[in-house]
């Protein structure tokens, strides 16, 4: 091979080559772009803006490339052929979970930040994706689920304004309901419930089942409440002296008739009592994807009222404060350095 061929392939391959550089790097700036400014969650119109861009990428790549018409041609029409194969192969996932994202965005029935349950699943979403759904789990966890999983499993969301709170419990038929039920009433109002109320489950052979449940206001702490809620039922029928076995637990021991299986009362120690909560650290993640979508939602209603505010300088001090709130807002999306 000569010089003169070796120089006019080496030119032949320069503007194949620089284009495929460009669009990997147009690609790679408008991906960290694209994050930069929603941290925590990418929309699915800039994921689908992503999706087109890299298609309008590989055309380009394709219409550089140094080949006749009718070579480039044949490439088009494979590649139209591999993609509409590889999309009717994988229809029932990626289409599906694609389908499924729209549809959940659509319903708009949970977002980051919110406590969900679907199945064997249960945590604070902290992602919402055109695939999947991330979800932070009570051993601070994420678990990616398939977009699909939840359009065909039930899920139940825990609203934001309250929830009720509950616990399930047996007791022998020995204890009257109506102390049963004064105890864990104030069970209950001690752990901060409202409106709160008894249920009497089921009836059975050795025993009686119990439900106390209550509204409470702090959804944030769920965990906690619940774990409160627990504590406080123990020490009150314990310090009542009635005990929480099954009555056929006295076929299994040799025991006393006035014997009972309740602990010996002991004195918090105020220096083992932490101030941080469970769920601080459980689902940090988590409360991280409900500030900035608490923050996406302000910054609409500010740019809203930026557009609807008139002109007249009445209302000129009233646009500063919103310029001011919406600089803000703006700062906090912004990562943090490292």
């Amino acid at each position: 091979m000569n010089t003169e061929t070796f120089i006019s392939m080496l030119w032949s391959v320069l503007p194949p080559l620089g284009s495929f550089i460009a669009v990997v790097v147009i690609l790679s700036i408008t991906n960290w772009a694209m994050r930069r400014n929603q941290p925590g969650e990418i929309s699915v119109s800039r994921q689908f803006l992503m999706l087109c861009a890299t298609a309008a990428g590989v055309l380009f790549v394709i219409f550089s490339l140094p080949l006749s018409e009718t070579s480039r041609g044949q490439i088009l029409s494979l590649l139209g052929i591999v993609v509409t194969a590889v999309i009717a192969l994988s229809s029932t996932t990626f289409v599906a979970n694609i389908m499924a994202g729209l549809m959940l965005r659509a319903v708009n029935s949970f977002k980051p930040g919110d406590f969900i349950r679907s199945e064997s699943y249960f945590g604070r979403v902290t992602e919402r994706g055109i695939f999947h759904t991330e979800i932070q789990t009570e051993d601070r966890d994420l678990a990616t689920v398939p977009n699909m999983f939840l359009v065909t499993n039930p899920v139940t969301v825990v609203h934001e304004s309250g929830t009720v709170i509950s616990a399930n419990l047996s007791l022998g038929y020995d204890v009257s309901h109506v102390r049963i039920e004064t105890l864990l009433k104030q069970a209950a109002d001690t752990t901060g419930l409202k409106d709160t109320f008894v249920l009497v489950g089921e009836l059975g052979d050795f025993s009686v089942s119990y439900r106390v449940a209550g509204f409470s206001e702090n959804v944030s702490h769920l965990l906690t409440t619940k774990s409160n809620l627990r504590k406080n039922i123990l020490e009150a029928l314990h310090e009542d002296g009635i005990e929480i076995v099954s009555p056929g637990f006295m076929n299994q021991r040799v025991l006393k008739e006035e014997q009972r299986m309740i602990p010996v009362p002991e004195r918090r120690n105020p220096v083992e009592v932490s101030d941080t909560a469970a769920e601080d650290v459980i689902f940090a993640k988590a409360d991280d994807a409900a500030e900035l979508e608490a923050v996406k939602e302000e910054l609409l209603a500010v740019n809203k009222q930026l557009d609807e505010i008139s002109k007249s300088p009445e209302d000129a001090r009233i646009k500063a404060k919103l310029i001011k709130r919406k600089t803000e807002l703006e700062e906090r999306f912004e990562p943090p350095e490292k």
